[in-house]
């Protein structure tokens, strides 16, 4: 089955709309009660199938959602990245995000930044959003450092609706004109 939307490229990665083929490697990441620990808990393989529906939908419904990444060495799934702004502006999420999630084996190596950097750059540029948020978890240190690598500063706190946040996260973000500057300026 074709994808929904546009293919990025990076370096090390493939970015493109979720296909059935990921499902595996999906439902496998979302069990994993480590990986999943500051992005909604772990989930049985039935509610991972939701939530990969959930973002296969976004891509009908409002033409972006998060990509599949894919590691180019190996044809691997190894995550999902990109827009997330469930429902909208009527969805009630607390602004246009650019979020991740990797699997573990995929840790440290800077695919996440590779990857944010490229759908960043797309939202930007073809979605003409002027401003980017990141919801992360407290205590999830990796995230936060990712974010202000990314050039992103604590805004405020907020709780991201729907379920299953239904704690205080922090909102990182910064707005088109910033990125942009930084890019220029780091050539990032």
């Amino acid at each position: 089955m074709a994808a929904l939307g546009p293919t990025l490229e990076t370096p090390r990665l493939i970015l493109r709309p979720p296909i059935q083929d990921d499902f595996d490697g999906f439902a496998a990441m979302a069990e994993d009660a480590e990986t999943m620990r500051f992005i909604g808990g772990a989930t049985p393989r039935h509610g991972a199938w939701r939530a990969l529906a959930q973002i296969a939908g976004a891509w009908s419904l409002l033409g972006y959602s998060m990509f599949s990444v894919i590691e180019k060495e190996t044809g691997r799934w190894i995550g999902r990245l990109g827009p997330w702004y469930p429902g909208g502006e009527t969805g009630g999420w607390p602004g246009r995000e650019v979020g991740w999630g990797l699997v573990r084996s995929a840790h440290g190596k800077g695919y996440a930044l590779e990857g944010a950097t490229a759908a960043i750059d797309w939202v930007f540029d073809a979605l003409g959003w002027d401003e980017v948020i990141h919801c992360i978890h407290k205590e999830n240190l990796a995230s936060v450092r990712l974010a202000e690598r990314l050039g992103s500063t604590r805004l405020r706190e907020d709780v991201p609706l729907p379920p299953p946040f239904e704690e205080v996260v922090d909102i990182y973000g910064q707005s088109r004109d910033a990125w942009r500057a930084r890019r220029a300026s780091a050539r990032l």
